[in-house]
């Protein structure tokens, strides 16, 4: 059953199999190892009551919303930010970008799109994992009302959703900040190619927000091509650090979660107020929450 699933390839975050019980459809002994373990911090086994309560709470839902973080992306070989002992936050003193620093400071984009350059080729060929293949299999039988997700690297359409709302934004699409001009990320790179033609993207330790680091050195003679319509900034189409989810995708995810009769969480830690506030509002309107995360 699609409950099989979602509890076998979830596996709430462990990179094991559920224990052979009623739920679980394999064999331990053929357990599937997980795509990637790298950035998938330590954890304990999946304990058998907390199969149960995840199997209780999803039983009688019918209209599920659906919420992910960064978590669910580590097993594709994405880095979070603040799992413990592997995210960003502990492994690195450099810090995502602030939009306000991004927007005032030629040097910082410079910078930004120096590190996005040579990162691109290997983000952009990041594949879902099982997670995101079962919660699309879950849409396709409508018990998903809508899925919200706060991560950028569209894995879940690559997986097969389509109801979804990216509440951060994609990295896969580029805009310009003074007018209308937009294009996608991959067509942005071939004019990144011919503006640096001795800049050679490398493989590198990717970042959460798709980039990598960079010396000085290397940043220093990096060309940004500014918008061909107006020479206005090129960003891409990504909610920053210290910048505003746009309201109406605020507004369109609290409708969703007045008409859900579940809210259900998946690899967050929930410390960013962008998708905090819809917990906030499911706990007002007695909406029950379910979460599935290592850690906090």
């Amino acid at each position: 059953s699609l409950l099989d699933s979602l509890l076998q390839e979830i596996r709430l975050k462990t990179c094991r199999m559920i224990p052979a019980r009623s739920l679980y459809l394999g064999s331990s002994t053929n357990a599937r190892k997980c795509a990637s373990l790298a950035f998938v911090p330590k954890h304990r086994e999946t304990r058998d009551e907390d199969i149960e309560k995840l199997s209780e709470f999803l039983s009688k839902k019918k209209n599920i919303l659906l919420i992910t973080g960064a978590g669910i992306s580590t097993e594709s070989g994405i880095p979070d930010y603040r799992s413990e002992g592997v995210g960003l936050y502990a492994t690195s003193t450099k810090r995502p970008t602030q939009h306000k620093v991004f927007m005032e400071r030629p040097m910082a984009r410079q910078s930004y799109w120096a590190r996005n350059f040579i990162g691109w080729p290997r983000w952009s060929s990041f594949e879902p994992n099982e997670s995101h293949r079962t919660l699309a299999k879950w849409e396709d039988t409508g018990k998903i009302s809508q899925l919200v997700t706060q991560n950028v690297d569209q894995l879940h359409y690559k997986a097969g959703s389509r109801n979804v709302v990216e509440l951060h934004g994609t990295n896969s699409i580029v805009k310009c900040m003074s007018c209308c001009y937009y294009l996608p990320r991959m067509q942005f790179q071939r004019h990144l190619e011919e503006a640096n033609p001795t800049m050679i993207p490398r493989v590198a330790d990717i970042r959460p927000d798709g980039d990598v680091e960079l010396t000085e050195q290397e940043v220093r003679h990096f060309k940004v091509p500014s918008c061909p319509k107006c020479g206005g900034i090129l960003k891409p189409f990504v909610v920053f650090f210290g910048d505003n989810v746009p309201r109406p995708r605020v507004e369109q995810v609290r409708r969703k979660v007045n008409e859900s009769d579940s809210l259900l969480v998946i690899g967050s830690s929930l410390h960013v107020f962008s998708a905090f506030r819809f917990i906030n509002q499911a706990v007002e309107n007695k909406i029950p929450i379910g979460i599935i995360n290592i850690g906090p």
